[in-house]
């Protein structure tokens, strides 16, 4: 199975195939609008604003599971996104990412790099840097701030 085979849902509904984003370097992301790591939307949004054009697209999971950090419709999480962080890529609908319920995707993020949390993200904004053919480079803790992966997408661009 590749990345490219898999379907997601956006907020509005629409199905997408990641196919869509061939191509392309994803930094894929579970986010959440109460957390203690919410302010790494401005970093993302950094990221995305200077290298979108060189390939980078950013991939906004919001996830429910820690401590209900992400309440909200589809439409609140956008607008809050928007008005505090002026985020401008891609973001679809909420998911978990662990469990019997967890999305297909990261079901496959974590088969290929799980390492020592294989069974589970440990938090929102877990990401996952994946190069242009749709390998899995690298997996990063919630800690490790946007900023510093610019070091690591820009060979991949």
């Amino acid at each position: 199975m590749s990345i490219y085979q898999i379907t997601v849902e956006k907020a509005n509904g629409e199905k997408v195939a990641l196919e869509h984003y061939q191509g392309k370097v994803m930094l894929i992301v579970n986010t959440a609008t109460k957390c203690i790591f919410t302010p790494q939307y401005s970093a993302l949004q950094y990221l995305f604003g200077k290298y979108h054009d060189k390939g980078l697209e950013i991939l906004d999971f919001p996830c429910n599971q820690f401590a209900k950090s992400t309440p909200g419709t589809p439409e609140e999480i956008e607008k809050f996104c928007a008005k505090n962080y002026g985020t401008t890529f891609d973001r679809f609908a909420k998911i978990n990412v662990n469990g019997p319920d967890e999305n297909l995707l990261y079901t496959y993020l974590k088969q290929k790099k799980g390492g020592l949390f294989r069974a589970g993200l440990k938090w929102n904004f877990t990401k996952f840097l994946v190069d242009r053919s749709g390998k899995v480079i690298k997996r990063y803790s919630p800690s490790v701030k946007p900023e510093k992966i610019e070091k690591d997408i820009l060979p991949l661009l």
